[in-house]
């Protein structure tokens, strides 16, 4: 109970009142914006070498610091732990994404209460905090309308929250979730992209605060879905780079290094590394390949310069709110350029989830839709090291190109040395604890009765004005997937780990970092004894912040948790009408697997609609009634299966559904009416992953399944419930509906 400080008397007259006082952050404190991209590896920005348009982040680099040996943990959602809370991201739970869940302590989907981040210590400052964008923090299995809420972002610090969830989303029909409900995106905008929204909620919510509390300071977690996969931009960003990348990733990657050596982002004598294993020399590829690929990377383009665009926005606004002096502006990437479009890249991202390569004779036939509302597009490897020029490797590894990163820092009232490189090694844990420096405030040792995990971090405060100065981090480990590094000293061991292989006999190299960015000149053998202390403290670092145990596991960790708790505990989930959309980690797991779908209803003649649907215009399934026919469209990757039932469905109560019998690697899909097969088809394939973007019941919300309606296309007639069970391997579908039923007694 809070302690009064007046004085009771029997009246009022005889007492003293007293008021609370209420914390604001001293007078002159700055506002805080940090500006998250996606993917966005070391060389994609203007400033750091590309000859991608990128002004508004360049001129951000004229007008502030550009830190040319910044690390990130080479991983979405790990980076994100790292930067809000200045912990490792294995020792607050997050191993890997949040969509895995592994039973240690390691991976827990989630960021553990001992690790207050910074958006929970400046609100408890007075602060007003704001997160904009992707979140990817949530155990996906507690996002849907029913939480639990703990780990949502207005449970983590933050005043408000608009954005996504997930760790992608659909840039013209994005899942959208507004503090803590989900919504859909607004219908009156005709030509829609989520980047756009962002930005203008963003200022929304600095409006709200300055016009009530002017003087209350504000921290913006800016985080775009640019630029992961899907790769979408409007037209006019697409048409701007036609044939701009037609020379190919050697050459433009020789030219992107060339440049990065003209700005000073990278030394004379730095080494251009070898393509990587997998990378074809662009000579050598057909006329078809090369195609298809300048598309996908003409749309990561285009994505990237439409983002630029609107972080311009932002910077606008707070200059003409008068803002911009004292207001602190970091922007960085997460991690390096992604590998996940494979070698040839791919029209639907979503392949790779399924272990699909893609056919590109086939998808050169579509080159006009890369890049908009009907592709879901990620670039090939040749590119994404392009992007990560002049290193090895990619997003998940921890060689350079997955691990260093553009940061930039702009504060006009406080830096001088404007336009001025920083060359000093640091890491993503070091956010947190300069954000604490520079507002003189230090991490609690107990944050609302928990007691703290110490702040691993290295606050980078002192480079502000101090070019010269060595830096101060002393080690910092690396771990991703198996694949292992260590820095100390300006030296760095690291270790590319090969699935399910032994880690004590894989090979580990030594670069002298700080002579060799691009890690070309291996020194293990010429400092064997160097190697081995490095070695030897990796495990100890490891050991230190919960590394252990190594686990190299990715896609199987993506199966559902189906313990006590989860909404996959049982084998039948029933859905009442109406719902809210529900996250793909909520929905009904039909993924790789046979099913049924039964749906409750009751309509007239006349009443048509979608009863379920699942995924997106790229990959998903829907159930839906049209000219009062069922109707089952099950979409492989854009190539509609469907399947319509021979008889119209009947009017007044009825249920309808459809089975999926899964027989490797395709199936049998039979559509149901009244328990009565009403139709059949054989499937080529069926999907593992049923698309990144959620379930409806009732309406299709996002980008259509189906080409056979208009979404949202809302049932008009009454759905009383709609049944989704998964049989066990080997029944019959009498056998299917026999336990179905028996479950749906037990409710």
């Amino acid at each position: 109970m809070e302690k009064f400080e007046g004085v009771i008397g029997k009246t009022y007259e005889e007492s003293t009142p007293w008021w609370p006082e209420i914390k604001q952050p001293p007078a002159g404190s700055p506002n805080i914006v940090v500006i998250l991209l996606d993917d966005t590896g070391f060389a994609h920005l203007g400033c750091y070498g590309s000859s991608i348009d990128t002004p508004n982040m360049d001129k951000l680099a004229e007008e502030g610091l550009q830190f040319t040996n910044f690390h990130t943990t080479a991983l979405c959602s790990p980076t994100r732990a790292c930067l809000l809370t200045g912990r490792n991201h294995h020792t607050v739970g997050m191993r890997a994404v949040s969509n895995m869940r592994s039973g240690f302590p390691h991976l827990r989907g989630r960021v553990t209460k001992h690790a207050a981040n910074i958006a929970e210590l400046l609100s408890d400052e007075g602060y007003g905090t704001y997160c904009v964008g992707k979140w990817h923090l949530t155990p996906m299995e507690e996002t849907s309308g029913a939480g639990p809420f703990d780990h949502w972002p207005t449970q983590s610090g933050f005043d408000r929250f608009y954005g996504f969830l997930q760790g992608e989303t659909d840039q013209f029909h994005p899942e959208l979730t507004l503090d803590n409900h989900h919504i859909e995106r607004p219908a009156d905008k005709e030509n829609y992209h989520l980047s756009e929204d962002l930005v203008e909620n963003a200022c929304k919510f600095i409006n709200d605060s300055k016009s009530i509390y002017p003087e209350q300071p504000f921290f913006l977690y800016l985080t775009f879905g640019a630029t992961h996969a899907p790769h979408q931009a409007p037209q006019e960003f697409l048409d701007k780079y036609r044939g701009k990348f037609d020379a190919g990733w050697d050459q433009i990657r020789t030219e992107w290094f060339t440049k990065q050596k003209e700005l000073g982002v990278i030394p004379e004598d730095t080494v251009l590394a070898d393509r990587n294993p997998g990378v074809e020399e662009w000579e050598s590829l057909s006329p078809n390949q090369k195609s298809f690929a300048c598309r996908l990377q003409e749309a990561f383009a285009a994505m990237l310069d439409h983002t630029d665009a609107q972080i311009g926005n932002l910077l606008k606004y707070l200059d003409d709110m008068g803002l911009k002096e004292n207001t602190i502006v970091m922007l960085l990437s997460d991690n390096g350029a992604s590998q996940e479009g494979g070698p040839t890249g791919l029209m639907d991202e979503m392949k790779y989830f399924n272990m699909v390569p893609e056919n590109v004779d086939k998808a050169v036939e579509k080159l006009d839709d890369i890049g908009g509302p009907k592709s879901h597009t990620n670039y090939p490897w040749g590119w994404a090291q392009a992007g990560n020029c002049p290193m090895r490797w990619y997003k998940q590894t921890t060689h350079g190109g997955g691990v260093r990163d553009p940061f930039i820092i702009r504060w006009p009232k406080v830096i001088k040395d404007k336009g001025g490189k920083r060359h000093q090694f640091h890491h993503i844990t070091d956010v947190m604890p300069s954000i604490l420096e520079i507002l003189g405030l230090e991490a609690p040792k107990v944050f609302n009765g928990i007691e703290q995990l110490e702040v691993a971090g290295t606050s980078f405060a002192y480079l502000l004005n101090s070019e010269t100065e060595p830096t101060r981090k002393k080690v910092q480990y690396f771990e991703m997937f198996g694949n292992r590094a260590i820095w100390s000293d300006g030296w760095k061991a690291v270790s590319r780990h090969e699935f399910r292989q032994d880690y004590d006999k894989e090979e580990w190299e030594l670069f002298h970092l700080d002579r060799d960015i691009s890690e070309t000149n291996n020194l293990s053998k010429a400092e064997p004894e160097r190697l081995k202390e490095m070695i030897q403290m990796w495990w100890e670092e490891a050991e230190k912040y919960g590394v252990l145990p190594l686990d190299d596991r990715t896609l199987e960790l993506f199966r559902s948790s189906t313990g006590k708790g989860s909404p996959h505990a049982k084998r039948t989930y029933i859905y009442r009408h109406p719902i809210s959309h529900m996250p793909a980690g909520v929905a009904a797991n039909m993924g790789n697997r046979s099913f049924v779908i039964e749906a409750d209803i009751a309509r007239n003649k006349k009443e048509n609609g979608v009863l379920l649907a699942i995924g997106g215009s790229n990959v998903g399934l829907s159930l839906f009634i049209k000219d009062g026919r069922l109707v089952f469209d099950y979409n492989i990757f854009y190539d509609h299966k469907v399947l319509e039932s021979e008889i119209i469905v009947p009017e007044g109560e009825v249920k309808v559904g459809v089975y999926l019998e899964r027989e490797d690697p395709g199936g049998e899909a039979t559509l149901l009416i009244d328990g009565e097969k009403a139709g059949e088809m054989e499937l080529p394939f069926v999907i593992r992953i049923l698309g990144s973007t959620g379930m409806d019941i009732g309406r299709d919300s996002l980008s259509p399944v189906s080409e056979e309606y208009n979404a949202p296309f809302p049932f008009e007639g009454v759905i009383n419930q709609v049944v989704v069970h998964l049989p066990e391997r080997g029944n019959t579908l009498e056998e299917a509906f026999l336990t179905m039923r028996s479950e749906l007694g037990m409710e």
